[in-house]
């Protein structure tokens, strides 16, 4: 059997075997969009390794293989002193699971690659910037040691004072942290190193975060990931590179505007574990123009393709735009109607089609209810919505303590920034806040994923674990004090204020009298019903 696949237009297998994201690569390449040259370890293989509790016979030789491949498409060495080549090693299952499984970036900067990095760049503090970051991604995915992320913190900052001896200092930490835990040392092969971070993608699947996600999800558990290795495109490189995510049209609204954050001189680990504050995606349009206008057409040959709204994963390298990642923008509740309205107004898809596309859960969700008023409200804390909706509860600081709460009474998990090992208790919470991160940080993606109410971005949060309390300008709340969080104002209130339910607006309108149309019923109904009447009408034509 072949475990390994090189990414590109002509691969046709399904997303059962290559995984969703490989198969948005593909639809990439197919769009003659720039996306970095790699392969995918199919889905199979982890399977096999899951049951054999190894790599599957023959998968080290196409690995070997694969690379070679690599390094002849993109003229560069894997590990090696001149040239060399860094990959990204990636999860990637058939269904979206963010967050919640291993990727390891910067792979293959060994102490010889760095050294090399540093001379063809002429920048020592990124070559040094990048090999960090490796070291402690690799740590915590591979070695299990997941402390060594606090040692680099607020190192990732290009140009900040004595970056090159700091950096230097934080990389032996990060090694020596993990030599004196009596882990698996990192090694400083190249070769090996893939095969390590190949089985920490593959053993990731079945992490308890992994398996908390599947069951909150209704995901079976044997799907197994593919494993995505590609070269890396570096936005930590200099001040014309960076990351971000971008959705098409707002997903929150459905508005037909780009939508999503950016961060300069960043890698994409930094905007989606909500560790950094990042920027409006359109700032891009101020500071690196042709990115955005590449991003720009990029967004609408996808939405072409999909003929609905969607999402991308991006970084830019010394101005040049890479497209990582994408898929159907997957809206909810009031934007799922907005974009299906709007897009018959368009002549994308016609009336039948939008009906079909909206369901009795959106409809559950459109009447978005928010807090009635501020000024009727004691409002504790403010940040960004980043999943509509209202949520009441008492406040948690920590995961566990969200799980043992919930079991009495709704909580809401008040977090500085949440990762996967947080997933037992954003599965319990009844809402989300965190002090750092943006739309597409990890909270607010699995908020959205899971419809639950967030609050993200409160800059001036500070969550204190060993006294159990959240302090923002001057006043603290202590974990069992009662909230109240507004997923669309951004509004985290003391107690429970008098909440209102939006208003129909014209799209839902529109899309109930063309669903009347359809089932040929105009009496008074709910909502629900009437859709469900035109769904019927529509499946027996």
């Amino acid at each position: 059997m072949r475990w390994i696949r090189t990414i590109s237009a002509q691969v046709e297998e399904p997303a059962e075997t290559l995984g969703s994201k490989a198969r948005g690569l593909v639809l990439l390449h197919r769009l003659g969009l720039r996306v970095p040259a790699g392969f995918v370890v199919t889905t199979a293989a982890c399977r096999a390794f899951l049951r054999e509790g190894r790599l599957p016979d023959g998968l080290d030789d196409e690995l070997a293989t694969a690379i070679a491949d690599l390094e002849i498409a993109t003229e560069r060495a894997f590990g090696g002193p001149q040239r060399p080549l860094a990959v990204s090693v990636r999860s990637g299952a058939s269904v979206s699971m963010p967050g919640m499984m291993s990727t390891i970036l910067n792979l293959g900067l060994t102490t010889e690659a760095t050294a090399g990095l540093a001379v063809e760049t002429g920048d020592r503090p990124f070559a040094l910037n990048s090999r960090l970051r490796f070291l402690s991604n690799f740590a915590s995915a591979v070695a299990n040691a997941d402390g060594a992320s606090t040692i680099h913190k607020g190192l990732f900052e290009r140009g900040t004072a004595d970056e090159e001896a700091r950096l230097t200092d934080a990389i032996k930490a990060v090694e020596n942290f993990v030599r004196t835990r009596g882990d698996q040392p990192i090694p400083d092969d190249a070769t090996r190193q893939l095969e390590l971070a190949v089985e920490a993608v593959f053993s990731s699947w079945d992490a308890p975060r992994a398996r908390t996600y599947r069951a909150v999800n209704d995901i079976p558990h044997d799907l197994g990931t593919a494993v995505i290795v590609q070269t890396m495109v570096f936005g930590n490189r200099d001040d014309h590179s960076g990351t971000g995510v971008a959705f098409s049209r707002n997903p929150n609204t459905g508005e037909n505007i780009p939508f999503g954050e950016v961060l300069f001189e960043h890698q994409g680990e930094d905007v989606v574990s909500g560790r950094s504050m990042t920027r409006p995606l359109r700032e891009l349009a101020e500071r690196a123009p042709t990115v955005w206008t590449e991003l720009l057409d990029a967004l609408s040959r996808i939405e072409g393709h999909y003929r609905d709204a969607c999402y991308a994963e991006f970084t830019f390298q010394a101005g040049e735009l890479w497209i990582l990642q994408v898929r159907p923008g997957r809206f909810v509740g009031g934007a799922a109607v907005r974009v299906a309205t709007e897009l018959v107004d368009e002549r994308v898809i016609g009336r039948h089609e939008a009906l079909l596309r909206v369901s009795s859960q959106h409809l559950r969700h459109v009447r978005t209810p928010r807090m009635a008023s501020s000024e009727e409200a004691d409002i504790f804390a403010r940040g960004l919505g980043a999943c509509p909706g209202v949520a009441v509860g008492k406040v948690a600081t920590t995961a566990d303590g969200a799980v043992r709460m919930a079991r009495d009474a709704p909580v809401i998990l008040v977090r500085p920034e949440t990762s996967p090992n947080d997933m037992h208790g954003l599965a319990a919470a009844t809402g989300i806040v965190t002090a750092r991160g943006g739309p597409a940080s990890h909270a607010a993606v699995v908020a959205r994923a899971m419809g639950k109410p967030a609050v993200v971005g409160v800059a001036d949060l500070t969550v204190d674990v060993g006294t159990e309390s959240a302090t923002v300008g001057g006043r603290t709340v202590r974990d069992g004090t009662l909230v109240t969080i507004d997923g669309t104002s951004g509004e985290v209130a003391l107690g429970s204020p008098r909440v209102v339910a939006n208003a129909a607006d014209d799209h839902l309108h529109r899309l109930l009298e063309w669903a009347d149309d359809i089932s040929g019923d105009h009496s008074e109904r709910d909502e629900s019903e009437r859709l469900a009447a035109a769904h019927a009408a529509l499946h027996h034509r």
